[in-house]
Order: structure tokens, then sequence, then C-alpha cells
């Protein structure tokens, strides 16, 4: 795809599925570098003196104690303790940034807006003047240095400002769940001359489809497909999202009763499938009786052969049983897979 294509897809907010080869697309992600447009992520910067104190006390992770140029996954919440999004903060010194899905936007500006009552907290949304590219893979870090981007030692979800042919870009070592993977911050006008310089540096592109592929490879839950309003958070297994010792926040009740009875009734896990791949929604059964629900699946081409997987929710007392989806035998694995 050529840069004014990309540009143009960037401007629609569609994402491309594929470059014409969704199995290469993955097997760069997993063992090479590709490159994803993040067009599909929007941007909400939180400024005025409460923000900090007033965004701690909405999402499910410590904003409070995060030092500059760092960053957190985490939840809102519902005062029931259900997830309404996933987001991630960051904190910029001057500002903090939420970064969300598109689809998310609407949902999370509205319950912002509810909650602020007499705080100095402005919310603006700059998804027009900041968006982003994704590198996944190990030679990722590679692929940037030979595109001209100086990458300096980060952690997880740490970030650094940097300048990349007079154009100021911020570089982030994104979760560590997705392990060697970056992002590249940068304004919509520059975003297609540096998916041509990240290609020439022999990047692959890739679509949503092998970015799919790649999450349930790595067990990672998306958003209205794994994860919905209905859920709880110990039940996704998310527990990076969630601090226990940051004080209160919306929804905080029910996190810490969950908590002190330590267990929940279900758990969000990988499967491994035989048989025919199980859409999402099959119901998961032991001896005959409903223990679970499929998420996700696909038919991931790794290395070592074509593998069918699946993601979804299985009560725990079924944890060791056998497993059907449909005519499908599911084994519980640990991803990746």
């Amino acid at each position: 795809m050529s840069s004014a294509a990309l540009q143009g897809e960037h401007s629609s907010g569609l994402p491309v599925a594929d470059f014409g080869n969704p199995r290469a697309e993955f097997q760069a992600l997993l063992s090479d570098c590709g490159v994803y447009d993040l067009g599909w992520r929007a941007k909400l910067v939180l400024t005025g003196s409460d923000r900090v104190r007033w965004l701690n006390g909405m999402i499910s992770n410590n904003v409070r104690d995060l030092a500059a140029g760092h960053g957190i996954y985490a939840f809102l919440l519902n005062a029931q303790g259900h997830i309404q999004a996933d987001l991630y903060a960051f904190q910029r010194a001057e500002s903090l940034l939420v970064d969300t899905e598109r689809s998310q936007r609407d949902k999370v500006l509205q319950l912002f807006d509810h909650y602020i009552i007499a705080d100095d907290v402005e919310v603006t949304d700059i998804s027009d003047k900041l968006t982003a590219l994704g590198l996944t893979g190990p030679e990722s870090r590679g692929v940037l240095e030979r595109a001209g981007i100086a990458v300096p030692e980060l952690g997880y979800l740490q970030f650094a400002e940097a300048k990349w042919n007079d154009v100021n870009i911020t570089v982030l070592h994104s979760g560590e769940e997705a392990k060697d993977s970056w992002q590249v911050w940068i304004a919509p006008e520059h975003v297609g001359s540096l998916w041509d310089t990240l290609v020439k540096a022999s990047a692959t592109p890739a679509g949503t489809s092998a970015l799919n592929l790649f999450r349930i490879s790595r067990g990672i839950p998306q958003f209205g497909q794994d994860i919905r309003e209905r859920d709880l958070p110990q039940e996704t297994g998310q527990m990076r999202a969630l601090s226990f010792t940051k004080g209160c926040y919306l929804g905080q009740e029910i996190v810490e009763r969950i908590r002190s009875r330590g267990a929940v009734h279900r758990q969000f896990g990988a499967f491994a499938v035989e048989g025919p791949l199980p859409e999402p929604g099959t119901k998961i059964q032991a001896d005959g009786k409903e223990v679970g629900e499929i998420t996700s699946g696909a038919i991931l081409p790794l290395p070592s052969g074509d593998r069918a997987a699946a993601l979804g929710y299985l009560r725990r007392e079924a944890t060791g049983r056998e497993l059907h989806a449909g005519p499908a035998k599911l084994t519980q694995t640990q991803a990746p897979m």
C-alpha cells in the first residue's frame, strides 16, 4: 500500500483487513517485523489541576503514582463493577493521555463527562492531531533504527519523545503481553511518509486479520469480542489492569469483594481445538452440562503447522474435565501457542 493510499484509509478511520497474504503478515508479527496502522485508536488528553486525582478515582489502575513517561492498562467500570471500556493512560507531565479504541470513545467521553462535576479537569479529543503506527516482532527495534528513529532503552508501557526527519514523534514500548512491540505516535499528515520509510526498512505491512491471529495466539482478549459489558475484571484474567493499593475508584467495592473471597466463578483462557473451529458464542460443555462459552477462534498458521485455537470463559469447577464445543474437543492451554 502506498503512503497516499494509507493516508486515505487512515482518514476514513477504516482499518485494512490484509495486504494480500494474512499468513505471511502473521509470520512477520511472530518472527520478523510487521507494521500496522493504529488510526482506529482514539487519543484523549486530560488537563487541569485535578486530572490525576480525578482519573485515579475513575479507572481500575493506579494513575496517582505513575511517573512521567510511563503508562498503565486499565478498565473503566460502572458502580456494579462491570467493565464499560478498556484503555491505556499515560503520564505526560503536563497532561494525561488516554488511548482507547475509537469504537469505545463515545462511551468513555460520556462517562468522563458524567463524573466531572466540580473538578478542574478538561477532556479534549485529539485523535485528528495525533495517531500512531505499530510494529511487532523481534526485528522491530532494528527496523525503527534503520528508519532513522533512535530507540532509547524503555520498559514496557514507557515512552520517550524523539525526532524523525525533523518531525516530533513519541516512541512507546508496548505492553508486556505483546513482547517485541512498539508504537510511534505522530501527526496524521506525516503518517504516510513514516509508513513508507518503515516498509523500506524491511517491515512487512500487516492488516487486522493478521493482528487478530496474533492476539489469539497470545491469548489477549479484545473488548467487544472477549470482554463484554457484563464481565467482571477478575473474570478476564487481566490482572495487569488492576491495582489493589490505590484506594477508592468507580466499581472498586465489587473488585475488592471478589479479591477478598479469593475466587471468581469463571475465568478467561485459551483452548487448543480438535475438530471444527467453534464459532464465537458456542457453549462449552462438560458431561453434557454448559460450563463456558467461546468468544474468539482462529486457525493459526504457526511455523510448526496450522493449529486451531480458541479463547473463551470456563467455569472453575470444569478445569481439568473433558471439554467440548459443539463437535470439537477442547484442551485448556497456556498462551502463547
